[in-house]
């Protein structure tokens, strides 16, 4: 069976509107595609004229969709997010992508949720006796992650922080809280009323290394009541090396809840209560490419992690799901 496709303009043609309905101008789109202004304008004319509708209102401060206009842009989004994958995905194809897939990841996620993650892919794929994605993980600092991924270094990142990286698509996998922890028995675990903003600004501290999302949350928390943290005591590079300083009877420290979760439980670590700090971040996906993750295992790692996160519940945060 064959279908007439002669109203349907080429991908270039359709990305010249989609371009000039976001950035309001034919010359704007031109510049972004590289083309001069009077070739995008006669491209966009063409399209019009294929069409038969007219999808453009020009004018001296630049162009508008008409209504059947905005129709025809959504729809040109689509087909273009999805010649983009089928793009991504042949590429994929051809470097064998699926059998190596490049994962980079925050400290926090590689150590406490990637693992599982990872199995439960291998699962899958071999329930469907397809043969398993062989995956390189490399843990790091978010902002790390996100050179890796932009550099191509990566096929998928996972990071922490409080929003989404600029220029490349994500999606949340997680919901997360920070807790500030300290050992058991020490003069500050003993205390019984919350400690202030003003009070945890003053705190030396067991932390981490610029670049850490942990870093950038507390941080921004207390920037939001005007205040900046004192110098750390000491900084490490991994969430579990500053648990176990912490335990070892080190500073405290603010950590992901769910890092210190067992050491919580058994009593060797207390929660300090805190009050007046917004500590909840996200985590997420990034990759490069279509705003969908690509076909293979890249999507398939990503509907994991999701998955997963709607099954649970983030621990001590009742009612929100990670």
């Amino acid at each position: 069976m064959t279908t007439d496709l002669s109203r349907v303009p080429d991908l270039a043609a359709l990305r010249l509107l989609v371009d000039a309905a976001r950035l309001g101008s034919i010359g704007a789109a031109a510049r972004a595609s590289g083309v001069s202004q009077q070739s995008a304008s006669e491209r966009l004319r063409g399209v019009e004229t294929q069409t038969g509708l007219r999808l453009l209102r020009r004018g001296s401060r630049g162009s508008e969709p008409t209504d059947e206009g905005r129709v025809v842009v959504e729809w040109a989004g689509r087909l273009l997010d999805l010649a983009e994958e089928i793009d991504h995905a042949i590429g994929g194809l051809r470097s064998d992508r699926d059998r190596d897939l490049a994962v980079w990841s925050s400290m926090t996620i590689a150590e406490s949720l990637l693992p599982r993650w990872l199995v439960q892919l291998r699962q899958r794929q071999e329930a469907e006796a397809r043969r398993p994605t062989v995956v390189s993980l490399t843990a790091t600092n978010s902002t790390h992650v996100v050179e890796a991924v932009r550099s191509g270094e990566a096929h998928l990142g996972f990071v922490e922080g409080l929003s989404a990286p600029s220029g490349l698509p994500s999606v949340p996998v997680a919901a997360d809280e920070l807790v500030l922890v300290t050992v058991a028995g020490s003069a500050l675990a003993r205390r019984r009323t919350p400690l202030s903003p003003e009070d945890v600004a003053g705190l030396r501290t067991t932390g981490r290394e610029a670049g850490s999302g942990t870093r950038e949350v507390v941080e921004a928390a207390l920037a939001a009541h005007g205040l900046a943290p004192a110098a750390g005591q000491v900084e490490l590079t991994t969430a579990a090396a500053v648990r176990e300083a912490v335990a070892a009877g080190g500073a405290p420290a603010f950590l992901s809840r769910r890092v210190a979760r067992r050491e919580l439980d058994a009593g060797q670590l207390v929660e300090v209560a805190v009050e007046g700090l917004d500590l909840r971040r996200t985590f997420r996906a990034v990759w490069t490419g279509p705003a969908r993750p690509p076909a293979g295992p890249v999507r398939e790692l990503v509907a994991v992690a999701r998955t997963r996160a709607r099954a649970q519940v983030a621990p001590g945060a009742a009612g929100s799901a990670p």
